[in-house]
């Protein structure tokens, strides 16, 4: 086997091009939308990003979870699952996690400072908005192109910093553009980095720090009925600390292409995407707050198209129809370590020339029956092919220290095997749009969507110890090895919605049950046990990627009242928001892992003038529905409370708050195990639950010109 390394032409090309456009620091507007989309129906709302770091800071209130990672890596999950589930859409292009931890996903390429709106949809996903996925959908897009209305140039931006006092996180961000009334320019960037944040406590959460930095340029050309658009962004993140895995970020650089055609034809829509991603990676440990020595390197490339067409054979028929392509190239080694008898004297090759490639056709009809009714339903087709080369262990030694060499007779056996595997998934939409009146709304409807295994569920092959513990994203301190002969995940859903609002718009609220069965579901079974760093008084389990059947049910259901509105207060909002989530294996009486409790957050929001200010309460059951299998701990409940304002004079906005008010000290329902804890307190006792930040308060300032 070989590695080419032939970037160093084309990253020159890459940063002389950035390097030449960043005196143009311009900006388009600030304010994001926030999408929520249950099934059909979807509600704009407007906030105003404050924060940089990754995209998770503008979905909390989306209906998304967030399963504790590094401090702009964190995993979003969906109604109860997460990872590879969740359909991630970046400006319409797809990026894959090229990590055996899932450090770099593709939120994490989305600095929160540029994005313009989030789409977030669960229950039933509509075929055009992606397949391979069986959770939902989140789509994250950065600024559109701003154009002069006048013969005029355009030429506007804004400026903006932010302070955390926990763990002394600061960012400052710039976008700007640059325009006439036919040509765009634009260009975002963003500095972010953190130390270790400090708990309830008062005590440090280690190996929680990172700094990451961020650039995009944004070129923009129309005419009257067609638009072009280029992207490229740069991303460099100089370390980032993960609490709850036994490895560490440090280095994560990528370069990514969107290419984004538009024709609107009197007759037809067209809408063309290019999309290209290219990372390299490197696991190992920087901090003494985990110390230790192992590189690890990830060369990962995403490439693909989509192509759309909407065609309005009515106005109460729409036909859209698709074809998509995405592949994904990944190489992933460990180099050895010299003098190292167990990491040496071979590289470690844990993926050789992995490939991801899917083919997809969909068609999907909308149509409105009659003034109440409306329905959309469609079909999509994927062809997925997975393949990988041979692999080779550290070495082929029977012994190492005492112990048998399982990787050894694990690559021997793995290299016997043809690893090339064909699926061919089909997902289905069915879903309904009942409107009686314009106060009642009735949403219901069932869908059939599949995901075919990732690589690293496929093609890890390692049988060691130290090779297992460096495989998962699920920070539980295990240890992992892949299957060949996996099947996708194939997920039936039945979802509804129903949304009552007054006839004044004074209230509203909706409430969403779901079902959710899925043949295959990729869990673990634990084929041994083995004790963490030689630790004989700590036990873990080994566990293999599984097929099993599972299933997902719950209630989701929000609501708000208009409860004032004077010259003397202001208008005056209480808003809430709560969440109940259970996922078991249908093979036994075991609950799922990473499942959230019953939460509920309640918000009461004021604006007067210039100010706009935010009271917000957050609980969190106790999580005792725990996964026996990965050993997850058990959390207690806990109660936040935060407080926000907002002063807006002239063209500068100033946000001041206080996070967790009350430095309430909890466990994160969602935050697996602290390791670098462990490790600290001289590797004795249980794994303990990684703990959540305590106070902290926060302040930003942005300047628009």
């Amino acid at each position: 086997m070989t590695f080419i390394y032939s970037r160093v032409m084309k990253r020159s090309i890459f940063h002389a091009v950035l390097a030449t456009s960043l005196p143009v620091f311009l900006l388009a507007s600030s304010y994001a939308e926030e999408t929520v989309e249950e099934i059909i129906l979807i509600k704009p709302q407007q906030t105003m990003p404050t924060t940089t770091g990754d995209a998770t800071s503008l979905l909390g209130d989306q209906g998304v979870d967030f399963s504790a990672a590094g401090g702009i890596s964190q995993l979003p999950s969906i109604r109860g699952m997460n990872g590879d589930r969740v359909k991630v859409l970046i400006d319409g292009g797809e990026i894959t996690s090229a990590c055996a931890n899932h450090m770099n996903p593709p939120l994490s390429y989305m600095d929160a400072s540029r994005i313009s709106s989030t789409t977030v949809l669960s229950g039933i996903t509509p075929v055009s908005m992606g397949g391979d996925s069986i959770a939902g959908t989140i789509s994250v897009d950065s600024r559109k192109p701003a154009y002069s209305d006048s013969d005029e140039l355009l030429m506007q931006g804004s400026i903006g910093a932010i302070y955390e006092s926990n763990g002394r996180h600061h960012g400052e961000y710039l976008n700007a553009t640059i325009a006439n009334s036919n040509l765009s320019l634009g260009y975002s960037g963003s500095l972010d980095r953190s130390d270790s944040y400090r708990d309830g406590s008062g005590d440090k959460v280690l190996d929680t720090l990172y700094r990451s930095e961020n650039h995009a340029i944004t070129f923009g050309a129309r005419g009257e009925v067609q638009e072009l658009v280029l992207k490229l962004t740069h991303q460099k993140v100089h370390y980032q600390g993960f609490p709850n895995q036994y490895m560490d970020m440090v280095g994560n650089e990528g370069d990514g292409v969107i290419v984004n055609y538009l024709h609107d034809f009197s007759w037809m829509k067209l809408d063309v995407l290019f999309s290209w991603n290219d990372v390299e990676h490197e696991m190992g440990f920087f901090t003494e707050e985990k110390t230790g020595t192992m590189p690890m390197y990830t060369e990962g490339k995403d490439m693909g198209y989509v192509l759309k067409a909407e065609f309005p054979l009515s106005e109460q028929h729409t036909l859209r129809i698709g074809n998509e392509y995405h592949k994904f190239e990944l190489d992933d080694w460990w180099p050895a370590v010299p003098g190292s008898m167990m990491m040496g004297p071979d590289d470690y090759i844990n993926i050789n020339d992995g490939e991801r490639t899917r083919y997809a056709l969909w068609a999907e009809s909308e149509y409105r029956i009659n003034t109440s009714w409306t329905a959309l339903y469609g079909i999509r087709y994927e062809h997925v092919i997975t393949d990988t080369d041979d692999v080779q262990p550290y070495n082929t030694m029977p012994m190492i220290m005492m112990s048998p060499n399982l990787d050894a007779p694990a690559a021997t056996a793995f290299n016997a095997r043809n690893h090339k595997q064909v699926d061919d998934n089909i997902d289905l939409t069915l879903l309904f749009r009942y409107q009686p009146t314009s106060e009642d709304t009735v949403e219901f409807g069932y869908a059939r969507k599949t995901r075919s295994p990732n690589l690293y569920e496929r093609y890890t092959w390692g049988r060691n110890t130290m090779a297992m513990t460096m495989i998962g994203w699920y920070g539980d301190g295990n240890g992992y090895v892949g299957d060949i002969d996996l099947d996708p995940e194939t997920a039936h859903t039945l979802s509804a919605a129903y949304s009552k609002k007054a006839s004044d718009n004074r209230w509203e609220y909706t409430i969403s049950p779901y079902y959710t069965y899925v043949d295959d579901f990729i869990d673990a079974t634990q084929i041994g046990t083995f004790n963490p760093r030689m630790v004989m008084s700590v036990t873990r389990p080994r566990l293999q990627f599984t097929n099993i059947d599972a299933e997902f049910y719950g209630l989701d259901a929000n609501g708000s009242r208009l409860l004032s509105q004077s010259g003397k207060w202001g208008t005056v909002n209480l808003k809430a928001r709560a969440s109940y989530t259970r996922g078991k294996r249908k093979d036994g009486p075991e609950d799922l892992y990473h499942i959230m409790p019953l939460n509920v957050k309640i918000a009461l929001e004021q604006s007067f003038q210039q100010w706009a200010n935010t009271i917000e309460l957050e609980w969190v059951d106790e999580k005792d529905n725990v996964d026996r299998v990965r050993l997850e701990n058990k959390t207690a409940k806990y109660t936040l409370l935060n407080i926000f304002t907002q002063y807006r004079w002239h063209n500068t906005t100033l946000n001041f708050g206080v996070r967790n008010l009350l430095d309430e000290s909890y466990d994160l329902p969602l935050g697996g195990v602290s390791l670098a804890q462990w490790r600290d307190d001289g590797m004795t006792g249980p794994f303990e639950s990684l703990h959540g930040p305590g106070r902290s308060a926060e302040m930003g300032i942005r300047y628009d010109f």
